[in-house]
C-alpha cells in the first residue's frame, strides 16, 4: 500500500519495541519445536531483529519499501540475519503450503475490507503446519456516530475520525492512518475468522488491541 510507505518515509521507525507478549510466545514456540517464524506486515523489524537474535529462522514482508529497508538496516547493526521482502499481504503469500511453523502479525491484519481479511487469514492457514502457532493482534477500538462521521474513542494521533464504507469497516479521514480502511473485530468475529485454529487464548493488551493466540487445526481451508 502507497499509503504506508508514505508513513515510514516520513515517520521512520513508528514501533521500536517489542509487543510484551512476545516474550511469554518465545516460550510457548520453544515448547512446540517452532524454528521458522513469519512476520505477517513486520514494519521496520522489531520482532524479526528479536526473534532473529534468539536463533529463530525469520521471514518476514511489508507492504512499504521503506518499512523494509529500515528493519535491513536494523538487521545488519544487530549483525543477525533474516528472509524479508516487499509485499502485499492481500496477493497470494509469496511461500509454500505448509512453510512455516508460526505466524505473528502484530496491528496488521485488520487493514482491509471482510473479504480481504478473509483472505488474508486464509493464506495464514496454507502456509502454515498443522499444529503450528498463530499470534495476531487487531484493534478494540470503540467508535461513536456523530452526525456523518464516526469518532474514536479515545482519540489517537493515529486517526480520530472515521466513514464507515461497510459493515465493520471504516477508513479515518485524519492522522497518521488517513484513508486506510479499519476493520473492527469483536469476540464472536473472531471466533468465526479463526474458526480453523484451537484458540487458546484472547485477552485485551495494553493499548487496547484483542491478542489472539491459536494453534491450526488438521482441517485446513485451501
Amino acid at each position: 500500500m502507497q499509503g504506508w510507505d508514505s508513513i515510514y518515509r516520513r515517520q521512520g521507525e513508528i514501533f521500536s519495541e517489542v509487543h510484551p507478549d512476545i516474550l511469554r510466545l518465545v516460550s510457548l514456540f520453544r515448547e512446540h519445536g517452532v524454528i521458522r517464524v513469519l512476520d505477517l506486515g513486520c514494519g521496520t523489524g522489531r520482532h524479526v531483529v528479536y526473534l532473529a537474535k534468539l536463533g529463530f529462522e525469520v521471514y518476514g514482508f511489508d507492504s512499504s519499501k521503506t518499512a523494509i529497508e529500515l528493519a535491513y538496516e536494523r538487521l545488519r547493526k544487530e549483525g543477525v540475519k533474516a528472509y524479508l521482502r516487499v509485499w502485499d499481504m492481500f496477493r497470494r503469500f509469496p511461500y509454500l503450503d505448509d512453510f512455516f511453523d508460526a505466524v505473528i502479525s502484530i496491528q496488521v491484519i485488520h487493514h482491509g475490507t471482510s473479504l480481504q481479511v478473509k483472505k488474508v487469514i486464509g493464506e495464514i492457514e496454507r502456509v502454515l503446519k498443522e499444529g503450528g502457532l498463530v499470534f495476531v493482534t487487531v484493534p478494540k477500538r470503540i467508535l461513536r456516530k456523530k452526525g456523518d462521521y464516526y469518532y474514536s474513542i479515545p482519540r489517537s494521533v493515529f486517526y480520530s475520525r472515521f466513514r464507515k464504507i461497510e459493515d465493520r469497516v471504516f477508513v479515518p479521514i485524519d492522522g497518521l492512518e488517513k484513508g486506510i480502511p479499519h476493520f473492527y473485530f469483536n469476540k464472536r468475529l473472531i471466533k468465526k475468522y479463526f474458526s480453523n485454529f484451537r484458540l487458546l487464548d484472547i485477552h485485551v493488551d495494553n493499548v487496547d488491541h484483542y491478542c489472539i493466540l491459536g494453534i491450526l487445526r488438521s482441517s485446513k481451508r485451501k
